[in-house]
């Protein structure tokens, strides 16, 4: 039995292992193309440390949004949600006086609930999450109009806008996702309602709370991404006709890299690590001065190549 269990846990590692090679391939790839492509403004030391800061802040929403992703649903709100977190966590902050307290709570709490009324509506109405995601995004974007068009945070409430306090948060958003997913009950039932629903139902599992909790967790950690966008960027101005779609694209795109890996029991870490490969691609096609729209077709199809090459389908398995 003993040896049994050391050889599972050899076999694991060694998996990790060459997940996270397989990585750190991709990040060197990417870095090599464009800074052969582009030497004079692309990769030097400090750009790469701007890229990793960049993708911190898709990264910390991503890793909520697996939660939500491996359990085969999807969310079409995550822009508004980040969009309407970020207004009402600087309205607590500025004009109610709360600084940070009012900023990281109004933000997070925000995400919570709107992430909670997502699940609530998928399970209830019993239609694809997208379709309901889609429609109650228009209803954030028009609260978020409603509240304020535009919201500015004062330089004295940016500390989460650079290093090292968009570092720390990051961090701390990295290791609770980490520990929820790995040491808690909702990890467990996430990956078994994500392998096979019926056989969960069959378990004993609530399906409906935990799918619920999914977007409730989610919607938590796409609030903090609200910090640190708000903070980065100094401001957010709310949108309509579902333009704050445009913010889906990168947290989601990390997400698949958090699926595809996840065969090598590195989801969370993939996804970070993914969240940086992306930002090199985006800023190496600036770098080159390509325009937004090949910059938006080559990066797709990169990525999605990338994805293919790291995610095996056996025969004869469904593809969902």
């Amino acid at each position: 039995m003993g040896s049994s269990k050391q050889a599972s846990a050899g076999k694991k590692v060694s998996g990790s292992v060459r997940g996270y090679i397989i990585l750190a391939a991709l990040i060197i790839v990417s870095w090599l193309i464009f800074k052969i492509a582009t030497p004079g403004n692309f990769g030097s030391p400090s750009n790469m440390v701007s890229y990793f800061e960049a993708s911190l802040i898709a990264a910390t929403g991503a890793v909520g949004f697996y939660f939500v992703m491996v359990m085969g649903m999807f969310d079409f709100s995550i822009g508004a949600n980040i969009v309407l977190s970020s207004i009402i966590g600087a309205k607590l902050a500025t004009q109610f006086g709360l600084g940070y307290p009012g900023l990281i709570l109004g933000c997070v709490a925000t995400g919570a609930i709107v992430g909670f009324l997502n699940g609530t509506f998928y399970v209830k109405l019993r239609i694809p999450s997208m379709i309901v995601t889609t429609g109650l995004a228009l209803i954030y974007e028009a609260l978020a109009n409603i509240i304020s068009g535009k919201e500015t945070l004062p330089t004295n409430l940016m500390a989460f806008g650079k290093m090292p306090g968009n570092l720390i948060l990051a961090l701390a958003a990295f290791v609770i996702a980490y520990l929820i997913l790995n040491y808690t009950k909702i990890g467990t039932y996430t990956y078994a309602i994500g392998s096979n629903e019926f056989v969960a139902k069959n378990m004993g599992i609530n399906v409906n709370k935990y799918k619920v909790l999914a977007f409730v967790i989610s919607g938590a950690f796409l609030g903090v991404m609200a910090v640190l966008t708000i903070s980065y960027g100094s401001s957010i101005v709310a949108v309509t006709g579902m333009a704050s779609m445009s913010r889906n694209f990168i947290p989601t795109m990390g997400c698949f890299f958090g699926t595809a890996f996840k065969k090598y029991g590195i989801p969370l870490q993939a996804i970070i690590i993914g969240e940086f490969m992306i930002n090199i691609i985006f800023y190496g096609f600036i770098a080159l001065g390509a325009p937004t729209a090949i910059q938006d077709v080559i990066t797709g199809l990169a990525l999605l190549i990338i994805i293919t090459l790291t995610t095996r389908v056996s025969k004869g398995e469904i593809v969902k």
